[in-house]
């Protein structure tokens, strides 16, 4: 089962930059989708549909912004759109499928670009926390791909001394991560990749994404019961229809 995420910065962008074509040919089986910045009647389905997905989308209230969505060539048996949390949901951030043996979620956490915002991040991490400690229970087999907006390690950041009072590159930040991973979840590329400069954002200035200058805040956790069927994971930075790249995992069953 190959595993996808990426925040691809506007569906509608992405795909006047080649994103069907790419995903043609990469041919993941599922793919989760972070900050889509559509209602799902602004975007033509009918591309996906052509390339044997089946789609599900989570958008924000607010039009061009947030959004979430999942992309499947098979079909799951239940889907859930949000988490039954308003604050939430009303931005488009979580949407979940459900597999025989397996759950998919699709997460975009939002960053903390100003200091309302960073408070408000603080508090989705925390009931996000709850709500993953409650889904685990009726769950157990989660994939929880998306856009974190955070580092976890120095190795995991091109700068974390100049970072280091960055919002994405915290203490506090990086400590939830922790407690998140140390809750039954595996970081699957860094279970496989302990090599340094590999990351999933750069910012658009100073030529960042060139000189690899970047973040690694996208990721693929897999709950611990699953750690043995993670066979690849793996980055594909020379993908650029946004300034993230898609993060893969791959799992064998």
């Amino acid at each position: 089962m190959k595993i996808f995420s990426y925040n691809v910065n506007g569906i509608r962008a992405a795909l006047n930059k080649g994103f069907a074509d790419w995903l043609n040919a990469a041919e993941p089986d599922v793919i989760c989708l972070q900050e889509t910045k559509a209602q799902k009647e602004q975007i033509d389905t009918t591309l996906f549909e052509q390339l044997g997905y089946k789609h599900f989308w989570h958008s924000a209230q607010k039009k061009g912004y947030s959004g979430v969505a999942i992309l499947t060539k098979t079909n799951p048996i239940n889907v859930q759109e949000g988490t039954g949390i308003e604050h939430m949901d009303i931005e488009g951030r979580v949407i979940r499928v459900d597999y025989k043996n397996i759950s998919v979620i699709s997460l975009y956490l939002p960053s903390g670009t100003n200091i309302n915002r960073l408070e408000y991040k603080f508090k989705f991490m925390d009931d996000f926390l709850d709500y993953i400690n409650s889904l685990k229970k009726d769950f157990p087999r989660l994939v929880i791909c998306g856009d974190y907006n955070i580092c976890h390690r120095a190795i995991d950041i091109h700068d974390p001394v100049r970072n280091k009072n960055i919002s994405g590159f915290l203490p506090e930040e990086r400590q939830w991560i922790d407690t998140f991973i140390n809750c039954g979840f595996v970081d699957s590329f860094r279970y496989l990749n302990p090599e340094p400069h590999q990351y999933s954002w750069w910012s658009y200035r100073a030529n960042a994404r060139i000189n690899n200058k970047g973040w690694r805040i996208d990721y693929n956790l897999v709950s611990d019961n699953l750690k043995n069927n993670i066979k690849r994971a793996y980055l594909l930075p020379e993908v650029k229809h946004s300034d993230h790249c898609p993060v893969g995992v791959e799992l064998e069953f």
